[in-house]
């Protein structure tokens, strides 16, 4: 796979690419994993069931479903720097969105806001990942995405607490003054309210969103363009050549759904065991604080001790065994298991994304967007928890979607990433 670069070339020790795409990840981590207490809020400021609340993150990730395609078919034209500074912008417009619609209390407002946040980040990206891939040589590309991830989770453990502090402090608190409120018009002041504290945030970072679009645009970063050669054999196959794209991408899509379900649902999960609210709100920066752990552990093992696909297996294996203690157990032991598994999660993306891309030369943005859209299982997985979660025991519904999950997620690791009849792979 060749991408060159315009003005100089990409090369394994340039320190200033790799910085700027470590900012892009953090912001990456930051937005996305405020998801996990936005449900939180929303399920109280507009007094909400659980599955209408799993909404925020149904709007967040379909938006990469149906954008990874079109980003893709921007970045052809764009190039992959200009992409990002566009991505950003539409993250900025996004945050506007959100913060006005939230403070008026209409809920379509606020998940379309969500939706075009998530459409900014699809494009970003669609771009940064296969960027990070070519930084360096593709055996080693898991450990560049995973000093990516530290910094996406490390902001993933902040959002919790920065948005906690701002907005959700006093939650039980709070919600007994609701309950206790004399009238309907005093409850609806004292929602109205509470719904307008995430205006200053939201303006802020649409602000900072929008002036580090201007930064990238303007920065020495590369200008990454796909490569237009023809004469190797990989650029004549079709995409749908690749069935390790194809495995990879269901292995993705099972992945973000079991990552999500980890750090956004872990706060109504643990609501099922009664714990308070001013607890189960910080429950997502414990999770994110195990899967900062894990990327460390991958930095310091991937490949000097084990392959990124032996890696993966072992990491999806210990989610089967975390996934089980979960269910056997109860309270704040149970809760704790599933914040363990964002040490399993952890190196999984930087594992999948690698093997699933591999060798699919001009098709490679193509692919990209391809496991992109794969992220909607953040989207599905979580609702289906919400949904099932209403019929039968919460613990039950978690270990029936994650269990099968894991174990394909064993299999891709294991022997679904090699070359099989049709791969480009040798």
């Amino acid at each position: 796979m060749t991408f060159p670069a315009t003005g100089r070339d990409v090369e394994t020790g340039r320190i200033g690419p790799v910085v700027t795409i470590g900012i892009l990840f953090f912001i990456f981590g930051f937005v996305t994993w405020l998801n996990g207490p936005l449900i939180t809020f929303v399920k109280l400021a507009f007094d909400l069931d659980d599955v209408n609340a799993f909404l925020v993150p149904m709007a967040f990730y379909l938006s990469y479903f149906f954008l990874a395609l079109p980003s893709s078919a921007v970045l052809r034209r764009t190039g992959m720097k200009k992409g990002m500074a566009l991505g950003l912008f539409v993250m900025a417009a996004g945050a506007l969105v959100f913060g006005h619609f939230t403070t008026a209390r209409q809920y379509p407002g606020t998940l379309t806001g969500l939706f075009v946040i998530g459409a900014g980040l699809s494009l970003l990206q669609t771009a940064s990942n296969p960027y990070v891939y070519i930084l360096g040589p593709s055996e080693s590309a898991a450990r560049r995405i995973a000093v990516m991830g530290i910094c996406n989770k490390f902001a993933g453990v902040l959002a919790p607490l920065v948005f906690g502090a701002l907005v959700l402090h006093g939650l039980d608190h709070f919600d007994a003054r609701v309950k206790a409120a004399p009238t309907p018009a005093a409850r609806e002041a004292l929602l109205d309210a509470f719904a307008a504290q995430v205006h200053g945030p939201y303006m802020i970072m649409a602000a900072l969103l929008a002036a580090l679009a201007v930064w990238i645009a303007r920065s020495g970063l590369p200008d990454v363009r796909a490569a237009s050669r023809t004469d190797d054999d990989t650029e004549a196959r079709s995409i749908f050549r690749f069935p390790h794209l194809w495995l990879g991408v269901l292995c993705l899509f099972l992945y973000v759904g079991l990552e999500v379900m980890a750090g956004d649902a872990i706060g109504i999960y643990g609501a099922g065991f009664d714990l308070p609210l001013d607890a189960t709100r910080l429950f997502t920066s414990y999770t994110l604080f195990a899967m900062l752990v894990g990327y460390v552990a991958g930095l310091l093992l991937i490949p000097r001790f084990a392959s990124q696909q032996a890696y993966l297996a072992i990491s999806a294996a210990l989610g089967v065994v975390l996934a089980i203690g979960a269910y056997v157990t109860s309270g704040y032991v149970s809760v704790a298991f599933i914040a363990s598994l964002g040490f399993a999660n952890a190196m999984m993306w930087p594992a999948i994304f690698p093997l699933a891309i591999r060798d699919l030369g001009r098709q490679t943005e193509t692919g990209s967007a391809l496991l992109i859209m794969g992220v909607v299982g953040g989207a599905l997985m979580p609702y289906a928890f919400a949904l099932l979660k209403q019929h039968i025991d919460f613990q039950l519904a978690y270990l029936v979607l994650a269990i099968p999950s894991y174990l394909y997620i064993l299999y891709y690791g294991l022997s679904g990433h090699r070359s099989v009849p049709g791969s480009a792979t040798k």
